[in-house]
């Protein structure tokens, strides 16, 4: 994740990608709380964001799925920024996400919630005219039989493995959405551990965009 963060230097893809100021933004992180998201919004922190610009969508409050409940996030973020004025950005990590075991045993609610938050939050975010939407896709969207090393080229030249294809599918998907928005990005970690000694998330290989306009 950390060229999300770091715009000012060379990513480790073969696009370069233009720099992007984080300061002066309020920036709603969904799945913030979680594995990944965690990190995510600690090193939002550490480039200097104050907590009144990390917005973190909780469940219990915001249920992702629905369009009535993405709305008052938006509606809630904006209430709590009017003094400030700051342009929004969508870092979208939230995700109904398991093991090969759940894939199989609930392969309808994968592609349902996934689909549903992820098409919802960027029409929504479209709609309001946010500064960026970073959404974070799935290696599980590529081909089954897909040539190792990954390439983009290959995204599209087959049907995902039969277990991970509900959710990859999903993820997918928002890769066809993101034209009408000024500056929007899909990006596809590989992998994802935590380290037991530092307890830090790391990617396994290079993070690579799948689709972007900057």
């Amino acid at each position: 994740m950390r060229h999300l963060m770091r715009g000012d230097t060379k990513p480790m893809t073969s696009t370069q990608w233009p720099p992007f100021d984080w300061h002066n933004k309020a920036v709603i992180v969904t799945g913030g709380a979680g594995f990944l998201g965690r990190h995510v919004v600690a090193r939002l922190r550490a480039h200097g964001l104050a907590d009144h610009q990390i917005v973190v969508p909780r469940k219990a409050d915001y249920d992702l799925r629905r369009w009535d409940a993405i709305q008052q996030l938006f509606a809630d973020t904006q209430s709590a920024l009017a003094t400030r004025q700051l342009p929004i950005v969508v870092i979208h990590l939230a995700g109904n996400v398991g093991g090969i075991g759940y894939n199989r045993e609930h392969p309808g609610e994968l592609f349902y919630d996934n689909i549903m938050m992820g098409v919802q939050l960027m029409e929504a975010a479209r709609q309001h005219d946010v500064a960026k939407f970073v959404a974070i896709g799935t290696v599980c969207a590529y081909p089954k039989f897909t040539p190792v090393p990954f390439r983009e080229e290959e995204l599209w030249n087959g049907y995902p493995e039969e277990t991970n294809a509900p959710y990859g599918l999903a993820k997918k998907m928002l890769l066809v959405q993101p034209k009408p928005i000024a500056s929007s990005m899909v990006s596809t970690p590989s992998t994802c551990c935590r380290s037991t000694s530092t307890g830090r998330a790391t990617t396994l290989t290079r993070p690579c965009p799948m689709s972007s306009r900057r």
